[in-house]
């Protein structure tokens, strides 16, 4: 009897350490403007990858890149713009290429008013009292959308009105609940199931007024090796992910 015991005891530790060796694990960290699509990106990925485990957590690019050079256990960092995995990268902190994988829009969003009529000058609009944007300290939407106000001179006009969300999908919750008039948010959270719920209308700042908000990830050193971090990695680019990326208002093509 002692010895079917053990045999028994023995078979569940093997069959528990085999469990855990086929459910590999990545620790992904994620710019808030991608949690939409991205989402929807992980549930078509684990159809394929059952056994791969990705942790995801979702917030503004520049805290990342200050937690990941502090030694933060991350192994694939999806920024929102190139900026911040290229000096990971000159630190030594990146073990893959840098891919670009999608570029963002800008889109200005109200329950208050249509900004389709007004466009830019919506801004300036009377009711307009308080206006979200990302924080440019740590997120680059908001860097992007203080370029966008500067190209049509309305920073100096609108300056004093701005509310700053840690990051764009933060500003987009400030201007979705309340606590702002209007807000210049990511086109993705404007596309959002979320946003379309609150029953605002948007309108698509022209990129041309700003520097093209190109996003990038990077494989870090603590997943160096981590072949569900590489499989995640290079399922970015898949065609299906390029699709649901599209749908929510991302391209991948510089002139567009």
């Amino acid at each position: 009897m002692k010895t079917q015991i053990k045999l028994f005891q023995l078979f569940l530790i093997l069959f528990v350490s085999t469990a855990i060796f086929a459910q590999q694990k990545a620790t992904v960290v994620v710019a808030a403007n991608l949690k939409t699509a991205m989402d929807s990106i992980l549930k078509v990925y684990k159809l394929k990858n059952p056994n791969d485990v990705i942790q995801v957590t979702y917030g503004a690019s520049g805290k990342f890149y200050e937690q990941i050079s502090n030694g933060a256990p991350f192994d694939l960092f999806f920024s929102a713009d190139m900026n911040y995995p290229k000096q990971l990268n000159n630190y030594g902190f990146a073990v893959s290429p840098i891919k670009l994988y999608a570029i963002g829009r800008l889109a200005i969003w109200s329950k208050r008013i249509d900004p389709n009529v007004e466009k830019m000058n919506s801004l300036l609009d009377e009711k307009v009292k308080k206006i979200s944007i990302g924080n440019p300290k740590t997120a680059p939407y908001g860097v992007k959308a203080l370029e966008s106000l500067k190209h049509y001179k309305l920073y100096d006009k609108v300056k004093s009105n701005l509310v700053f969300g840690e990051n764009i999908s933060q500003a987009a919750q400030f201007v979705a609940f309340g606590a702002a008039d209007i807000g210049v948010i990511a086109l993705s959270d404007a596309m959002s199931p979320a946003m379309k719920k609150e029953r605002g209308k948007y309108y698509v700042i022209p990129q041309e007024s700003h520097s093209l908000l190109q996003q990038g990830c990077v494989i870090l050193k603590h997943g160096k090796g981590n072949e569900t971090a590489k499989r995640f990695y290079d399922y970015i680019s898949s065609e299906k992910a390029i699709q649901i990326l599209t749908y929510y208002g991302y391209s991948q093509n510089k002139k567009e």
